[in-house]
């Protein structure tokens, strides 16, 4: 299937990561009541377009390649570390951006200048956000 470029697993790449992106507009919509143009692009959220990226390119690796083979070997451990990732470490530093955000809001003297903006706090992703994108990226590189 040739019609993004020319390589079968980087256009389930895309498909993958634009549709875990849209899924999370649709969501914002549908749980928040407003249209937030920035969850296209944005990082966090539900579902991790992270995720859904890896899974797909490791799903589509091992129709293509063959579930024993070195392609979807890399795959499969590159989507691990990265689902780890957004899980874990960047699941932390957002909560940590939350609790810095409130420090910085209920300071009791003039703000400093360091905290002129403030610390995006949506990063990373809960186990289950993971989850729901990896499902996106398993379909999509299975189907496509």
């Amino acid at each position: 299937m040739r019609y993004l470029t020319d390589n079968h697993i980087i256009n389930v790449a895309i498909v993958s990561w634009l549709t875990a992106q849209l899924l999370k507009i649709f969501i914002e919509v549908c749980v928040h009541k407003k249209f937030d143009f920035r969850r296209l692009y944005g990082s966090g959220g539900m579902p991790s377009s992270h995720a859904a990226c890896t899974v797909g390119v490791a799903a589509a690796a091992g129709k293509l390649c063959g579930f024993s083979s070195p392609e979807f070997g890399i795959a499969a451990t590159f989507a691990f570390v990265v689902m780890y990732d957004a899980s874990n470490v960047r699941h932390a530093a957002g909560e940590q951006a939350k609790i810095l955000n409130y420090m910085i809001k209920h300071w009791k003297e003039t703000t400093p200048e360091i905290f002129g903006k403030e610390l995006k706090e949506l990063l990373g992703h809960t186990p289950m956000q993971v989850l729901i994108g990896a499902l996106v990226g398993l379909v999509i590189g299975l189907s496509m």
